[in-house]
C-alpha cells in the first residue's frame, strides 16, 4: 500500500470507492480493494456501512444512448399551487417515464426528468403533467446531448 493511501482518512476513502462504484458499480470487491490498497475485508466493510447508513441507495443501469436512439429525454419545470406539492409529488410518481424528481429552489418547486420514446409521448406526458391537481405552471426542455455527466466512466 503506498504512503499517499495510509494517509487517507475514512471519509476519503468512502469517497473514493463511492468514485469507482459510479464508474462502474459491478467492479469486483478484489479490484476495488487493489485499487483503494486496502484488503478485501475492509472493502467489503465500507461497502455494508454506506448501505446501512443510506449513503449508498442501490446500485443501477446506465444505458447507452446509442443502444436507444429512439429515446428522448427532457427536464420539466414544475410550479406546484400552494400547499399542493406533496399530492401532486404522489400523482407524479405514478408517471413510469419520469425518471427523477427534484425539489428546486427559485420560481419553480420540482423539476421532473423524462424519458420517454418520442416527442408525441413528450407532448402527452407535458399536458398531463399540467393538467394535474395543484400544478400551476410548466415548462419544459429537451435534452439534445449530453456532454458529460459524473456518474460517466
Amino acid at each position: 500500500m503506498s504512503k499517499a493511501l495510509n494517509t487517507l482518512s475514512s471519509d476519503e476513502l468512502d469517497g473514493r470507492l463511492i468514485a469507482l462504484l459510479r464508474k462502474d458499480a459491478r467492479m469486483p470487491i478484489v479490484k476495488l480493494a487493489k485499487t483503494l490498497g486496502i484488503s478485501r475485508t475492509s472493502t467489503y466493510a465500507r461497502l455494508e456501512k454506506l448501505q446501512k447508513n443510506g449513503v449508498i441507495e442501490g446500485f443501477t443501469v446506465r444505458l447507452s444512448t446509442a443502444g436507444s436512439p429512439q429515446q428522448l429525454r427532457a427536464h420539466v419545470l414544475i410550479k406546484v399551487k400552494g400547499r399542493l406539492n406533496r399530492a401532486t409529488e404522489k400523482h407524479l410518481q405514478l408517471i413510469p417515464e419520469i425518471t427523477a424528481l427534484h425539489a428546486i429552489s427559485g420560481v419553480y418547486d420540482l423539476i421532473a426528468e423524462l424519458e420517454v420514446a418520442d416527442a408525441l409521448r413528450l407532448n402527452e406526458l407535458i399536458d398531463q403533467i399540467g393538467e394535474l391537481e395543484g400544478v400551476e405552471e410548466t415548462t419544459s426542455s429537451i435534452v439534445l446531448a449530453t456532454k458529460w455527466s459524473r456518474s460517466d466512466p
